[in-house]
């Protein structure tokens, strides 16, 4: 729901940096590992109970994700770039409930199973809407930079790593975060539900 409003917010910021890089002969894909990198070391820290040092790490994967569109459009974006920019995301969101469960298993666990369950019907949505607009050669006028049909809902990007910051500044009510924005990641399935049941009625 935030994401447009951030990104236009942080463009400025991002483009500048890329443009660094480009001088520097970085590329994209690079970028985009160097962030999962640091995305899953987050994940780890966590898990260790670090739970500032993860914040600090995933945080600073998650420029390197906003980087790495940028740099790729000044130069050639590829099918390649858009594959391990979803892919990676999905893997890291995952990680960071996964981790909270090993940090407590027995205050998290069950949160933290309930969470994942929840972005997983988030994640199939999205993804399944994004294959069949491919197919009917739709394209997103919200998002026109991303690789794939972007479509939104309540818990976009922005709103999931907000969350995942208030996790890790107050761990000890991991649970309540997680049960809260599981269920609105449920109002984001049944929207994109209706999405596609509308979009998709009709034969091509």
């Amino acid at each position: 729901m935030l994401d447009r409003a951030a990104l236009a917010l942080l463009r400025p910021a991002l483009d500048a940096s890329a443009r660094v890089l480009q001088r520097l002969g970085v590329h994209a894909d690079q970028v985009t590992l160097f962030g999962f990198a640091l995305g899953i070391g987050g994940a780890l820290a966590i898990a260790q109970q670090h739970f500032i040092i993860g914040l600090a790490l995933w945080l600073a994967g998650r420029v390197c994700d906003g980087v790495d569109g940028a740099l790729a459009r000044l130069t050639t974006p590829t099918d390649r770039g858009a594959f391990l920019d979803i892919t990676l995301d999905f893997l890291f969101y995952g990680s960071i409930p996964l981790a909270f469960a090993f940090a407590d298993p027995a205050a998290n666990a069950l949160a933290a199973a309930t969470l994942l369950a929840a972005f997983i019907g988030t994640a199939t949505t999205f993804l399944a809407f994004a294959a069949l607009a491919a197919q009917r050669g739709l394209s997103s006028t919200a998002y026109p930079s991303k690789g794939i049909y972007y479509l939104g809902g309540l818990t976009e990007g922005t709103e999931t790593l907000t969350c995942f910051a208030l996790m890790c500044l107050w761990p000890m009510h991991f649970a309540l975060f997680a049960w809260v924005f599981a269920a609105l990641c449920g109002l984001t399935i049944v929207t994109r539900l209706w999405a596609g049941w509308r979009g998709f009625s009709n034969p091509r």
